[in-house]
């Protein structure tokens, strides 16, 4: 399940230059790639709507606050329903990921928990999941994840 975690303090973000040069690229498109991820993630939200009433969670924004389209989630009822989603999904040729891990179970900060208890980092850390969401992500190919999800909860 370790998909990432902290190990110690820091890290080293320094790209090559050749990643430099993509992410030069990306930021003089910045605002098309972002009302692009922006309409993805709204489009998901209007269709994952209905999963409200049955205990699913989505993305809050504040009004204070602004969406960049960074990632699209839903928030299952249980670890239980999260497996079974993630792979209902990859049946389908859909790879969706579990995204939080929380801070005080991880190798390095674990010892420096002071052992409270920490009931909504748990759940987001076992019910999260990241639907997928990239600029290339196709009408149609969103439709496919819309109703792959959809259908799961249809039979629940």
């Amino acid at each position: 399940m370790d998909k990432y975690g902290w190990v110690d303090v820091g890290s080293s973000f320094l790209p090559s230059d050749i990643i430099a040069a993509f992410l030069w690229a990306q930021l003089e498109q910045l605002g098309d790639i972002q009302a692009r991820r922006k309409a993805i993630w709204q489009r998901y939200y209007e269709a994952f709507g209905p999963l409200v009433g049955q205990g699913v969670g989505l993305p809050y924004i504040p009004d204070y606050a602004t969406n960049n389209g960074h990632m699209f989630y839903v928030v299952t009822r249980s670890l239980e329903e999260r497996t079974a989603l993630i792979g209902y999904l990859k049946q389908r040729q859909i790879l969706p990921v579990f995204h939080y891990l929380s801070l005080h179970t991880s190798p390095f900060y674990a010892d420096k928990h002071d052992g409270r208890a920490l009931p909504w980092a748990d759940h987001y850390t076992d019910c999260l999941v990241r639907l997928p969401l990239y600029y290339e992500l196709y009408p149609e190919l969103q439709q496919r994840v819309i109703d792959a999800v959809m259908e799961f909860y249809a039979g629940r």
